[in-house]
């Protein structure tokens, strides 16, 4: 097969779904079909690839890591003529929500392909996190959306709902990386019968960690907690340091990423003295950032309500590294025993979790994860999956062209 996965973003950018898609082409690869995936040009130096298609595009932030392409005609006609020097695409992939699910959707209109639609973004939440007025917000997606994706195939009320259900609408088969959230876009109306694939840690890389030869024992005693993720405020960072300040164990707390908050989130931690504690590690190479989790006593996971499958503690599992879970959807995804959860959301709450765990750790009486021999974890598994999908939903296009809803297309 040839599987054409549209992106909001570029694959080689910061971000879960970045290193979803780049796991997913890669064990797509080795099973033996061709990925190419379509997404907005990148405006700061990366590795690219030649199955990467980077559509015209402008930087949307300062550091020039995200970009935005605008659905257009003239976009369209580009794609087209990128796409008729490669082989045929079976199957269109959307991991997307806004310019790329857009692209995705009109591009298997004007050629009769089936899709598959990857809910990966918690719109209405994610909104209410990052922008002051939401409702406008949304209402300007559902305008935009109906300007570049006719006729109208939703019958929900206008809502953050109702945007994702018109993806949904123009899918053969939808997708959710967790069981929480495929009932929570099922509950308010978003599609049905959802399939739940996760994206799991890539099986090399974890064989490899778990192989190589354990460090020398560390000179300190202090146990070692791991923190990765985008420093913003949906990620919950400066609750995070605020909950460290209030525990007040002797333990050192690595953080992994960068974002608009790490400036913020370094100047809390000069303020409140804690530099021998807190330490910022910045962005590191998947393998590097594995091998972390893997000598960690503990990785801490403190977004609430935000993930859709909260990655690195799966990561975590199969490594056999316990987590500290604040969002109780990600908890109840994960084997039992394998993690603390603070009592509820609060800051405190956290701060008890982690002395709690420091306690644990300092005692000799850490939880004991082995790493997690269940298939579920690798994305080889899950990959095995999503194939079964697009073998269900292809039978149905061969042959078939797909309904053309692109008629009244801008």
């Amino acid at each position: 097969m040839h599987i054409l996965m549209f992106s909001d973003q570029h694959a080689d950018s910061l971000g879960g779904v970045q290193v979803s898609i780049r796991l997913q082409k890669r064990f797509l690869e080795l099973a033996g079909h061709r990925v190419t995936v379509v997404a907005p040009k990148m405006h700061r130096e990366h590795s690219g690839s030649a199955d990467y298609v980077d559509t015209p595009s402008v930087p949307i932030t300062l550091d020039r890591e995200y970009s935005a392409t605008l659905p257009s005609r003239r976009i369209d006609r580009f794609l087209d003529e990128e796409m008729a020097t490669r082989s045929p695409v079976d199957i269109v992939h959307v991991q997307a929500d806004y310019w790329g699910a857009m692209l995705g959707y009109r591009f298997a209109a004007r050629h009769g392909i089936r899709s598959v639609h990857t809910f990966h973004n918690h719109m209405e939440f994610g909104l209410e996190q990052v922008v002051p007025f939401p409702t406008v917000v949304i209402r300007a997606l559902l305008w935009w959306q109906h300007r570049v994706l006719r006729p109208r195939l939703s019958t929900l009320p206008p809502s953050a709902w109702s945007y994702l259900d018109e993806l949904a609408a123009r899918a053969s088969a939808s997708v959710a990386p967790s069981g929480h959230f495929a009932r929570l876009l099922e509950s308010h109306g978003v599609g049905s019968g959802i399939d739940v694939i996760w994206t799991g840690a890539d099986d090399a890389l974890v064989d490899d960690v778990l192989a190589a030869p354990a460090p020398a024992p560390a000179t300190s005693t202090r146990p070692l907690f791991v923190w990765m993720g985008r420093m913003s405020a949906e990620k919950r960072v400066m609750e995070y340091l605020e909950a460290i300040r209030l525990a007040g164990v002797d333990a050192e707390f690595r953080l992994y990423g960068a974002g608009l908050l790490l400036k913020k989130a370094q100047a809390f931690v000069r303020e409140n003295g804690l530099e021998n504690r807190v330490v910022f590690a910045g962005k590191v190479p998947y393998r590097d950032a594995l091998a972390a989790i893997a000598a960690a006593d503990a990785l801490v996971q403190t977004s609430i309500g935000f993930e859709t499958q909260g990655m690195t503690v799966f990561e975590a599992a199969a490594l056999g590294t316990p987590s500290i879970v604040s969002d109780p959807n990600i908890a109840g995804e994960l084997p039992d025993g394998i993690y603390w959860q603070p009592a509820d959301g609060s800051v405190p709450a956290l701060a008890d979790a982690l002395r709690h765990a420091a306690a644990d750790v300092a005692s000799g009486s850490r939880l004991v994860v082995e790493p997690q021999a269940s298939l579920e974890f690798r994305q080889s598994y899950q990959t095995a999956r999503m194939i079964e999908v697009y073998e269900r939903v292809l039978p149905a296009s061969r042959g078939e062209r797909a309904p053309d809803t692109e008629k009244g297309s801008r």
